[in-house]
């Protein structure tokens, strides 16, 4: 599976590495190409997952705010509930695309 913008490969690797969440896939942090990331200040909460944390994508001269999210400490209830781990595991939206 790849996250790509802007002609950029942002995050890659096999389908069984990444976890799906609510119809989004999460990529494990060592998937991600982070040169292509900057972490930004916007945080927003979701009631059982808990804090999501923001990542801006920047490629060339051109930023996507918030492209990609992820938890940094989900919720204890939320990992049983999705059945593994996903702390710092990374989503993307705002016309950041995931294929296979």
């Amino acid at each position: 599976m790849k996250a790509i913008w802007n002609n950029e490969i942002l995050a890659e690797a096999p389908q069984e590495d990444l976890i799906r969440i609510e119809g989004n896939w999460y990529f494990p942090p060592k998937s991600l190409n982070w040169e292509f990331f900057q972490e930004s200040d916007h945080h927003t909460t979701c009631p059982w997952k808990g804090e999501a944390s923001y990542y801006d994508a920047v490629v060339i001269d051109k930023t996507n705010e918030f492209g990609a999210w992820y938890y940094p400490e989900p919720k204890p209830t939320a990992i049983e509930r999705v059945g593994k781990d996903f702390s710092n595991y990374v989503a993307f939206w705002n016309g950041i695309e995931v294929t296979e």
